[in-house]
């Protein structure tokens, strides 16, 4: 069996290890009937390569939920691999929305395997505001870095915009800030991905951001997002699914079912994922320890992304729009009508 998952430990590592132990014999999380060998790919393959495409090659995917909408034609639903009892059980038993994020036109296309969220995240020591208004004054006497490189962007506004992206309101209070507290940042941190930041971070060069997506591997401090005054940590959804393509369903359907019910049993996710530095989506695992603890208010709040066909495409436009017009010092209703130009087309 052929598997695809991303290319950082927390990514991979877990899945090599199960993979070592079924050659080595007598696995001690459980037996399958074949192991599966994993290839890996950047983690902006989730943005670049559409999942239907990787389906012609891979039986197991490690997918991100925005790319559903253009993938399942080529997925098997979940419902024809497991009983309704078994699927109610597993959600029960995930964090947050994370299995919600993979059901779509009434059915589920993936199971959550990793839970991921934007959160706020500081060096040791250095204590966050926890509101949005409170972080420009807060930026003045510290050293800030935002997240704005690929989808960052885009994903950081949505997050002040608690989803609602396209209300003028909410999209030109999100803009306003973001320019304030890029002005007080390091430019050149700022336009990282997230794990540039956490890096950057975590060697010093800058003390804290406001919006990341949090890898409970860093030795930083992580605590919920921010949050607008008496509203809920805004936050967008991460983190990835196991899904099963249909290629060769009919030769490996046991084997299939065995695998994902061991990845998503309690052992592995609870034992095996930290660790080996995953980080999991089992609920019973964000209740304990320090970065899961400070930062579930925010994964249970956090917002679903749209998962129709060619948004992610659309998403990589809009964060590029936002990102050069920030940088650009472009006005805030200037760069929303560009962004609502965008949608438009869409």
């Amino acid at each position: 069996m052929r598997g695809l998952t991303w290319d950082h430990p927390r990514g991979y590592a877990p899945l090599d290890e199960l993979t070592r132990l079924d050659l080595a014999g007598a696995n001690p999380y459980g037996d399958v009937p074949e192991p599966i060998e994993w290839d890996r790919q950047p983690l902006e393959g989730f943005e670049s390569e559409p999942i239907a495409e990787l389906c012609r090659r891979y039986d197991v995917l490690v997918i991100d939920h925005p790319g559903l909408g253009a993938a399942v034609d080529a997925l098997v639903p979940m419902d024809e691999l497991f009983e309704p009892a078994e699927l109610l059980s597993l959600r029960a038993g995930s964090v947050g929305r994370s299995f919600d994020s993979y059901h779509l036109d009434g059915r589920q296309w993936a199971l959550p395997l990793d839970a991921a969220t934007q959160v706020a995240v500081a060096r040791p020591g250095v204590r966050l505001p926890g509101t949005w208004p409170e972080l420009p004054d807060f930026a003045r006497s510290t050293r800030p870095a935002l997240c704005l490189g690929g989808p960052h962007a885009f994903l950081m506004y949505s997050a002040l915009c608690s989803g609602d992206f396209l209300d003028e309101e909410a999209g030109t209070r999100a803009l306003k800030l973001m320019a304030e507290l890029l002005a007080l940042a390091d430019r050149e941190l700022s336009v990282l991905n997230p794990i540039g930041v956490l890096d950057a971070l975590t060697r010093g060069a800058a003390d804290w951001c406001p919006l990341v997506y949090g890898y409970a591997t860093y030795p930083l401090a992580f605590t919920d997002a921010p949050s607008w005054p008496g509203g809920e940590p805004g936050s967008v959804l991460g983190g990835t699914g196991l899904a099963v393509s249909g290629r060769r369903i009919g030769e490996i359907r046991d084997a299939v079912r065995a695998h994902l019910r061991r990845l998503l049993s309690e052992p592995v996710q609870t034992g095996l994922f930290p660790a080996t530095g995953g980080q999991p989506a089992a609920r019973a695992a964000w209740e304990s320890g320090d970065f899961y603890r400070r930062t579930r208010a925010t994964m249970d709040a956090a917002w679903i992304r749209p998962r129709f066909p060619g948004y992610i495409a659309l998403q990589e436009t809009s964060s590029a729009l936002i990102r050069d017009g920030l940088l650009a010092g472009d006005h805030p209703r200037d760069l929303l009508r560009h962004l609502h130009k965008e949608w438009r087309k869409q």
